[in-house]
């Protein structure tokens, strides 16, 4: 019996040698895209904190990785947590949801923030729950985004005839 349990962890920690070889792809991206967020929805410099300390890990193609993520199998779950954030609403890819997509985003967001269901209480382990003045700063940017983004002015849709030129120009020979 003794033997068996000691094969067991021998197997264990091969198993646990061998995975830290077997590294997930990091998600390491661009600010840019953040930054294109960022001036879309008029992010005070305040909720950019917060964004930055709650969301960006897990909803843009830009995480800040702690030591304890290098370690397998935590780097593995990391990634997992990451593309599922990702896939539901990934920051860095802003400008390519249509208005619909975005409008449906930010009630989502609204939504996950007020139900208490972001962020994830795993990722609050290590950096802390999210205040309830957080929370609330959050929301009220959140909804003053979609009001915003739902008032978009129709006539800045439409050409207006003054900003366009016109240039009608014939040459004509003197006939003599």
């Amino acid at each position: 019996m003794l033997t068996k349990i000691k094969n067991f962890f021998i197997v264990l920690l091969l198993v646990l040698v061998i995975s830290q070889f077997l590294r997930p792809e990091k998600n390491e991206g661009s600010y840019d895209s953040i930054t294109a967020f960022e001036e879309a929805t008029l992010v005070s410099s305040e909720v950019k904190t917060i964004l930055e300390n709650n969301c960006y890990d897990c909803h843009t193609n830009t995480t800040r990785y702690p030591l304890h993520t290098e370690i397998s199998p935590i780097s593995h779950w990391m990634a997992y947590h990451i593309e599922e954030g990702k896939e539901h609403f990934n920051i860095s890819k802003w400008e390519l949801y249509t208005d619909e997509e975005k409008d449906h985003k930010f009630e989502e967001f609204i939504e996950e923030v007020k139900m208490k269901k972001m962020p994830l209480k795993e990722y609050t382990w290590i950096h802390g729950e999210l205040s309830s003045e957080d929370r609330e700063k959050l929301i009220n940017w959140a909804k003053e985004a979609r009001t915003r983004a739902k008032e978009k002015p129709v006539d800045s849709l439409l050409v207006k005839e003054s900003d366009t030129i016109v240039v009608d120009s014939v040459k004509v020979d003197s006939i003599k």
